[in-house]
């Protein structure tokens, strides 16, 4: 009732404004992403389950989400203590660090690419020990994961940073007073209470993977087979004019896409009753 009442109030003004804000979602993201359904059911089901069963696209769906499950873990871990740094120590050099962690959201993914193959690539600077190993990063998986795991680091490290924040020291603190060790706090305490932000950053991790293409394009040159992801399959399908495969492919990247913003409400709302 009183979201209602509210809703009777709006002035002239406040309307217009609202409305302009719709429309502005409708045209910029509702639009587009509506027209690449409507697209791709075009193609028919049957068409679109035979493209996206063909080994290059099977090949490029699961290796991107394989990338995507070793950002998510290794992000998650090393999310979580880069928060407890940033938020539970004072050293020198802690503002150095916490702008660091942001640098993926200002630096372009090509431009990301494009340093790693300055450091990786054929006549990089660590291409000549990593001959020497044997080991090749730049067009082969590794690539692939180091270039999502730069861009996709900043989403659980902030969202875990934020919720312990807002926490305090105050229940870690007791936990030390009655006894319990750093680790037992850690496990018994600290995690419990930030399970949402963690959640939460892990989902948005999860969603940014999936999504990747000019940092992995340019590091491993989507080759069939080896390092073509589900983005990059795309990208060429449309390009040797498969549109079925493409548009088939974008339609299941953009049904993975809604799951995880159901996923990402489900936590707001389970965050905001405190269960």
């Amino acid at each position: 009732m009183a979201r209602r009442a509210r809703t009777r109030q709006l002035t002239g003004a406040q309307r217009l404004i609202v409305l302009l804000v719709f429309a502005y979602l409708g045209l910029i993201l509702v639009l587009p992403l509506g027209a690449m359904v409507i697209r791709a059911l075009e193609e028919g089901p049957g068409i679109l389950l035979l493209t996206l069963t063909e080994p290059a696209a099977l090949q490029g769906l699961l290796l991107t989400l394989m990338v995507a499950a070793i950002c998510v873990t290794a992000n998650g871990i090393f999310g979580v203590a880069g928060a407890l740094v940033l938020t539970r120590h004072r050293f020198l050099g802690r503002r150095v660090l916490d702008a660091l962690v942001d640098l993926p959201l200002a630096v372009s993914p090509v431009m990301t690419g494009l340093a790693f193959l300055l450091i990786f690539g054929r006549g990089g600077w660590l291409d000549g020990p990593l001959d020497l190993l044997g080991l090749k990063v730049t067009f082969a998986v590794p690539g692939l994961v180091l270039a999502t795991l730069f861009v996709t680091f900043p989403f659980t490290l902030r969202e875990v940073a934020y919720v312990l924040e807002e926490l305090g020291t105050s229940e870690e603190q007791a936990a030390m007073t009655l006894g319990a060790s750093p680790w037992q706090t850690f496990w018994l305490v600290t995690l419990p209470n930030i399970r949402f932000g963690l959640g939460y950053g892990i989902v948005l991790t999860l969603a940014r993977a999936l999504g990747e293409f000019g940092a992995v394009l340019v590091v491993g040159g989507a080759i069939s087979g080896r390092t073509q992801t589900a983005t990059t399959f795309i990208y060429n399908a449309l390009e040797e004019r498969q549109e079925a495969a493409a548009y088939g492919m974008a339609l299941l990247l953009a049904v993975i896409s809604v799951a995880l913003l159901v996923a990402i409400e489900w936590l707001k709302r389970r965050r905001e009753r405190g269960e």
